[in-house]
């Protein structure tokens, strides 16, 4: 079992920055591929960004990249969002997620979620 809680969201202006995190407990953190997830009001849940077990390959959505970051510190057992140049139409429920496979993480099947965090972005 993986437990994940976010924390980080919040209200920010179009063209601020925030930064998620992502706690992680139970089994070895470091062998799981994690990434972020959204869901806006009414929309189904899209991908983000997700990053290996190791940190060392990261995969972006075509509307974040180049503005957002994924990275995690695999010591602290924590995944980290850094979201940059936000626009109005990010704001959404930002969901971490952990999965064994890379491949089921990035199609949305991962097999741990944490509760969600709120992030608005006023234009």
């Amino acid at each position: 079992q993986v437990q994940l809680v976010e924390s980080g969201g919040g209200l920010v202006h179009a063209g601020g920055s925030l930064r998620l995190s992502c706690a992680a407990s139970g089994r070895t953190f470091s062998s799981y591929a994690t990434g972020w997830f959204r869901q806006a009001p009414g929309k189904e849940r899209e991908f983000v960004a997700a990053i290996t077990g190791s940190g060392s390959s990261t995969y972006y959505a075509d509307s974040v990249k180049g503005r957002f970051t994924i990275s995690r510190d695999n010591a602290k057992n924590t995944l980290y969002l850094q979201m940059n140049s936000l626009k109005s139409e990010d704001t959404a429920v930002y969901y971490c997620a952990a999965d064994a496979s890379f491949h089921l993480l990035v199609k949305g099947r991962a097999g741990y979620w944490g509760q969600g965090t709120q992030v608005t972005v006023s234009s």
